[in-house]
C-alpha cells in the first residue's frame, strides 16, 4: 500500500471514530436530559410536600399557642380558688366544716351529698368537690 492510501484508511478511521464519538456524545447529552427532567420532578414534588408538611406545622403551632394561652388563663382563674376555699371555711364555723366536705368528696361524694349533708349551697359543693375531687392517674 502507498503511503497516501495508508493516510487516506488512517483518515477514514479517524473520521469513523469522530462519527461514533458524536453518536455517543449526543446518547449521553439525551441521557443527561433525561436525567435532569426527572430530577426536576423529584424537586417540584419533595418543594410541594415542604410547604404542605410547612402549613401544617404552622397549624400545629397556631394550635399549641392558643392552647398554651387558654392555659394560662384558666391558672389565672384557678389560681385564688383555694385561698376562697379557705376564706370561706373561716367565715362559717357554726355549719359543718369545709374541711370535713372535702373529706367526703376525698371518699367519692357527690355535690348533691355535700349540699345534703353538709348545708352547702350547690355552688360551694362544686366549688369543694372540683378543688378536693381525687386526681386520676
Amino acid at each position: 500500500m502507498s503511503e497516501f492510501a495508508m493516510l487516506a484508511a488512517a483518515l477514514a478511521f479517524v473520521a469513523l471514530l469522530c462519527v461514533a464519538l458524536g453518536i455517543v456524545c449526543k446518547g449521553l447529552y439525551r441521557n443527561q436530559q433525561r436525567l435532569l427532567d426527572e430530577q426536576a420532578k423529584r424537586d417540584a414534588v419533595r418543594d410541594a410536600r415542604i410547604r404542605e408538611l410547612s402549613k401544617r406545622l404552622d397549624a400545629y403551632l397556631t394550635g399549641s399557642i392558643r392552647m398554651g394561652e387558654e392555659l394560662h388563663e384558666l391558672r389565672r382563674v384557678v389560681a385564688p380558688l383555694p385561698d376562697k376555699v379557705s376564706q370561706i371555711e373561716q367565715r362559717d364555723p357554726n355549719s359543718l366544716s369545709f374541711t370535713q366536705a372535702a373529706r367526703l368528696v376525698g371518699m367519692g361524694a357527690s355535690v348533691d351529698d355535700l349540699t345534703q349533708s353538709c348545708g352547702l349551697s350547690t355552688a360551694e359543693a362544686e366549688l369543694i368537690s372540683r378543688l378536693h375531687r381525687p386526681k386520676k392517674a
